[in-house]
C-alpha cells in the first residue's frame, strides 16, 4: 500500500512537464513508436509519449500508481498498464525505454538481470532514456526515509554508469548536482546521472 508521502508525490508530479532528455530521445527514435515507461508513477510521461504518437507499456510496483493511471487513461487503446517490479515485468520489444528516477529503487541483487532485460527488449537502434542515483544525493544518505518511500536505493558512481553503457552509443550524458526542495517541500541535494543512449543497429 502506498504511503501518504507517495500519494503526495503522485499528486505533485501528475502534470509534470517531460524532461529535456525525453524530448531529445523521441527525436532519435526510428521505426515503430513503442515505449516502455518503467515506474510510470502518476502518468505524466505516458501522457507526453501518447501525445507524440507512441504506444506505451507502463508499469509500476505501486498499486496506487496503476490505479491512478488506469483512471487517467481509461479507454485509451495506446496505453497498456501493469503492476509489476522491474524483475517481474514481461518486457515487450520497444523502440524506447524510459527509466526516469525509477532504477534508483531497483534491488541491487536484481539489477544485473533487469539491465540485461532492458537491453534485450530494445529494438536495434532503440533508445534508452534514464537516470541513475549518485552517492552525494540526499536519497543515498542516512536521512532518507525508507519507510515513507521505497526501501531499496541503488547508487552508482560516474565510472560505473559509463561501464553500464559499454554496449550502447551514448548520445547524451549529464551529471547533475544541485540543491533545492522536493515536490513535498523538503530540502534535498540531488546527485543524478542522466543518460540517453542508442542500442547499436544490425
Amino acid at each position: 500500500m502506498a504511503t501518504e508521502e507517495i500519494k503526495q508525490y503522485y499528486d505533485a508530479t501528475r502534470d509534470s512537464k517531460a524532461r529535456s532528455d525525453l524530448l531529445f530521445s523521441i527525436g532519435l527514435v526510428k521505426g515503430p513508436k513503442i515505449a516502455i515507461d518503467c515506474g510510470c508513477g502518476a502518468g505524466s510521461d505516458i501522457e507526453y509519449l501518447v501525445s507524440n504518437g507512441f504506444f506505451v507499456h507502463g508499469f509500476d510496483v505501486e498499486e496506487e500508481s496503476i490505479s491512478r493511471c488506469q483512471a487517467r487513461f481509461k479507454g485509451n487503446k495506446n496505453v497498456a498498464l501493469s503492476q509489476d517490479t522491474f524483475s517481474s515485468f514481461s518486457y515487450p520489444n520497444a523502440s524506447l525505454v524510459l527509466a526516469d528516477a525509477s532504477l534508483f529503487f531497483c534491488p541491487e541483487g536484481e539489477f544485473e538481470y533487469v539491465w540485461s532485460q532492458l537491453y534485450e527488449c530494445l529494438d536495434s537502434g532503440g533508445i534508452f532514456c534514464g537516470s541513475f542515483l549518485g552517492a552525494d544525493d540526499t536519497m543515498a544518505g542516512p536521512s532518507y526515509d525508507k519507510a515513507a518511500f521505497w526501501s531499496d536505493v541503488l547508487v552508482f558512481d560516474h565510472s560505473e554508469v559509463i561501464e553500464l553503457f559499454k554496449n550502447y552509443e551514448i548520445c547524451r550524458f549529464t551529471e547533475h548536482k544541485f540543491s533545492g526542495k522536493t515536490s513535498g517541500g523538503e530540502p534535498h541535494h540531488w546527485h543524478i546521472f542522466s543518460v540517453v543512449a542508442r542500442k547499436p543497429g544490425e
